[in-house]
């Protein structure tokens, strides 16, 4: 028994100290988005609960898809109330395009934790039995025909260890019977062993850097994944928040042919009654027609743009999912008003706020550590690959009808037949055209990025000049289009005055209308340009997700 338990005790020894492995990361920001930061529950390890589950169970394929939330906390008077944040928070909550993407960031995570399978340890048990039987040919035999028996196991353990080490350790035993004359230990006999190795590195392979380049690496990729991910989410909520003021667009024009049909009903209806009492020409009275016919058209239009931007506005938010609020009316809160910060634009500080904050390029940056992680393996591989390895075995033997099963152990453990082995083994490349040729491509790869990061960060530069400049145009045109709106109507009320008074023919009141019809939509226009404007400014700069405070869960 005490020799079962100096083996457990050495296996399970060898076992801790090879589990040392590199730590997995503390979850960052993006890290949370769906399952827990841990590989126990992806990857169990021995003999927990968990790996029998996941070894000997069949995973089930089911998935299951939530339906939208949040809807009905927006729900007032049968009626969906959205502010702009409330519909971004129904955006990030239920948008399927956004769900998608959250996904990417769960394929990068686990493969940071695969990464740390070259550390896996292996336990192999081995057990076997068989029994012979052949011709004797030799004359000291006293039977025919030799029958022996023969049983046989090993538990072996190997691991390749944080430092780079490749450590194995085993033990054996083996127990056998046999009727030839020449079984000098007589039956049964009893076998043992015990050997333990390690390899070192000396050249190739031999620092940490590279020992743990592949964790190196996907934690690289889970950071480039990370950002790529803010980049994308900034993009599906800029086209978000274009829609909500689309939408807000759609009912303003809508708004504004409803006024301008009126205008068009009022004079219609003044014309017919002038034409009826001889004061209008009968010619005259197709124009005041034609022009209601033609509102009465903008109108119709209007109001299928608008049911086509709700839908638009729906499928955002994810309320086209749920029966419930496919067909509810939407009231948006968000008022078309003047801009109420006048402050001038500092470009240069915007353009170096994008510098430091745009994920595109902290993501190309990330690009050039993985290009120095490439050429450092590269240069590792051109290295010659010398290799230490120390090997220590011991075995014993024993036999008899009196022998007790783990009596051979007694000269294992005692180390009465040690074998010491060290060697070195040298493999050296004469002529190495393959990885001289890998590094050259890498630099130039690498040369390369860093082009494309300095093209990337000018056109950030233009993309901020221009947005800067676009916003303050969106400024100017608000002031000229309140005035042009504002001239436009004293221009139909003056010619409403003239016309009353009989120095003016109805062509230029229906004109006038016109004019005011068209003021009010550009004003309207200019207001949602401003408004889409300032949206590509903080999307440009990258400040969106965090001026809106969303907070991906």
């Amino acid at each position: 028994m005490k020799y079962k338990l100096i083996a457990a005790v050495l296996i399970c020894a060898v076992c801790l100290f090879g589990q040392q492995a590199p730590t997995e990361p503390s979850p960052s920001f993006f890290q949370k988005l769906a399952s827990p930061w841990s590989s126990d529950q992806i990857a169990p390890a021995f003999p927990t609960p968990g790996y029998f589950r996941k070894t000997f169970s069949t995973p089930s394929n089911h998935v299951e898809l939530q339906p939208p939330s949040k809807l009905a906390d927006y729900v007032q008077d049968g009626k969906l109330v959205l502010s702009l944040r409330a519909y971004l928070d129904l955006v990030m909550a239920n948008n399927t395009d956004i769900a998608v993407q959250k996904l990417s960031i769960e394929t990068s995570r686990n493969n940071v934790i695969g990464s740390f399978s070259r550390f896996d340890p292996t336990l192999s048990l081995n057990a076997s039995h068989g029994r012979t039987a052949r011709t004797s040919t030799d004359k000291f035999d006293a039977v025919s025909q030799i029958k022996s028996l023969s049983q046989s196991s090993d538990i072996s353990y190997s691991q390749v260890l944080p430092t780079g080490q490749n450590v194995s350790a085993g033990l054996s035993w083996s127990k056998g019977t046999s009727t030839s004359a020449n079984n000098a230990l007589g039956n049964p006999n009893f076998g043992a062993g015990m050997n333990f190795s390690i390899s070192q590195p000396l050249l190739r392979g031999r620092s940490l850097d590279i020992v743990r380049m592949n964790i190196t690496t996907a934690r690289l990729s889970l950071r480039t994944t990370e950002f790529n991910l803010q980049n994308s989410l900034m993009s599906s909520v800029q086209s978000a928040e274009m829609a909500y003021w689309d939408l807000v667009m759609g009912r303003e024009n809508l708004r504004v042919q409803q006024e301008s049909l009126k205008l068009q009903k009022e004079s219609l209806d003044r014309s017919e009654k002038e034409l009826e009492l001889g004061a209008m020409a009968p010619l005259d009275i197709s124009r005041p027609r034609a022009t209601y016919a033609t509102a009465q058209l903008r109108f119709s239009q209007a109001q299928f743009n608008l049911r086509r931007t709700e839908d638009a506005l729906r499928r955002q938010m994810g309320a086209d999912l749920d029966p419930n609020f496919r067909t509810m009316p939407i009231e948006l809160t968000e008022k078309i008003e003047p801009p109420s910060n006048a402050t001038e634009y500092d470009a240069e500080a915007l353009i170096q706020k994008a510098l430091s904050n745009r994920p595109d390029l902290q993501a190309s940056r990330l690009g050039l550590e993985r290009d120095d992680l490439t050429i450092k393996q590269t240069l590792n591989s051109i290295r010659p690959d010398l290799n230490f390895t120390t090997r220590y075995s011991t075995s014993g033997a024993a036999g008899g009808p009196f022998v007790g099963l783990f009596s051979p152990f007694d000269p294992v453990f005692g180390r009465d037949n040690p074998s010491y082995t060290f060697s070195l083994r040298l493999s050296l490349p004469l002529h190495d055209r393959q990885n001289h040729v890998a590094l050259a491509n890498n630099m130039i790869q690498k040369k390369s990025d860093l082009l494309n990061l300095r093209s990337r960060e000018q056109s950030v530069r233009l993309e901020i000049l221009n947005a800067v400049n676009s916003v303050e145009s969106s400024r100017k045109s608000i002031e000229l289009a309140i005035v042009s709106r504002d001239l436009a109507q004293q221009q139909l009320d003056n010619e409403w005055k003239k016309y009353n008074l009989g120095t003016q023919i109805m062509f230029y009141v229906l004109d006038a209308q016109n004019n005011l019809t068209t003021a009010e939509n550009q004003l309207a226009t200019e207001y949602i340009n401003y408004h889409r404007n300032v949206l590509t400014l903080k999307r440009a700069t990258g400040e969106l997700l965090s001026d809106y405070s969303i907070v991906v869960q």
